[in-house]
């Protein structure tokens, strides 16, 4: 099977194609090498027979033509956006651009391809989103994120995903392209950008620097492996029904503040420091994100029955080996400290 993966230098993109790639198939990494974008990601693929690469944004539909019709894909599986919440506060601009406008595109140079290729019957676009669509969940744990929860963005980045998703269904049920939609919790672990929680705590506790935790720490999230994720996709691109939507969890629900003191203990127990005090000393409660979602949680019922997929990672293993790949990996993080808004506070709403 040959995949086009656009994002593909991204965190949860790199991860697809190391794991595809390991899997003996075809794969076109389609990227744009935005901030956030990192080769380095892939080299332990680079040099695969089955790998390419080709430097494009999804927004130039010239250039999405001439891939499609160069490569031949039998398989799209669509990441490519801007992800940060934060950022979409301070410049929902980029995420309408890039998340609905390049998702238009990619649907319009697929159904092109599709149709001259004579719709073949395994033709598939996948395009990946985010549980952040359905909005902010009560505290019932019995509640929670299904594939019919009705849409309720809100920030500049979950909308902007809501409608690349209802861009997507429409182009099925209106000119019938293949399509198959999913929806993931929190992803987390080795690669991944240090904006977000996990690896700003993880860096910013080895700089001695202060742990900012939003508001008061209650914000619960289901956290997903990376790697597991990356499993899931695919399993769902080879094996899910045209047309349907899987939700995909990590079944590990935690909220913000044990979550940072999980990875300072964590921490403790594999770079001590030398005062002998806590990194969890270093916890600073800042002001809130605008509109800051109470809770996110995955049922993730469907995709378990119809595909049989289940995470097999818990979040106290998969803090641990991130922990300890960022420990052993400082010749990859410290490059990317000096790109545009990493260790600032973005996304405060002024």
């Amino acid at each position: 099977m040959k995949i086009l993966v656009t994002g593909g230098a991204g965190f949860i993109g790199s991860a697809v194609i190391r794991l595809a790639v390991g899997r003996g198939h075809s794969v076109v990494n389609l990227d744009a090498l935005t901030y956030a974008s990192c080769l380095d990601n892939l080299a332990s693929v680079a040099d695969k027979p089955g790998y390419s690469f080709e430097h494009a944004d999804i927004r130039d539909r010239d250039a999405l033509n001439r891939i499609f019709a160069e490569h031949k894909p039998d398989v799209i599986m669509h990441l490519a956006a801007e992800s940060h919440v934060d950022r979409s506060i301070d410049g929902p601009g980029e995420f309408v651009e890039t998340n609905i406008i390049g998702t238009f595109n990619m649907l319009e140079a697929a159904r092109k391809y599709w149709i001259e290729n004579e719709k073949p019957a395994g033709f598939r676009f996948h395009h990946i989103s985010t549980d952040e669509v359905y909005g902010s969940l009560p505290p019932d744990p019995e509640v929670q994120f299904t594939e019919d929860t009705p849409y309720d963005p809100r920030s500049p980045y979950s909308a902007s995903k809501a409608s690349s998703d209802h861009l997507v269904r429409a182009w099925a049920e209106t000119y019938g392209l293949p399509v198959l939609v999913t929806n993931c919790s929190n992803n987390y672990g080795p690669y991944h950008f240090p904006e977000k929680l996990i690896p700003v705590v993880i860096l910013n506790a080895l700089h001695r620097k202060q742990l900012p935790i939003y508001g008061d720490g209650s914000n619960v999230r289901d956290w997903l492996f990376v790697e597991d994720h990356a499993d899931a996709l695919l399993s769902v691109v080879k094996k899910g029904e045209v047309g349907r939507t899987y939700n995909i969890g990590g079944e590990n629900e935690c909220s913000n503040l044990t979550l940072v003191k999980t990875i300072c203990a964590i921490l403790d127990e594999k770079r001590p420091r030398e005062d002998g005090a806590s990194y969890a000393d270093l916890i600073t409660f800042v002001a809130d994100r605008p509109g800051h979602d109470a809770r996110y949680a995955i049922d993730p019922t469907r995709i378990r029955t119809e595909l049989g997929w289940r995470p097999s990672v818990t979040v106290e293993e998969g803090l641990e080996r991130t922990v300890q790949w960022y420990l052993d990996n400082e010749d990859w993080w410290r490059p990317l400290m000096q790109r545009k808004g990493v260790g600032q506070r973005l996304g405060t709403g002024r």
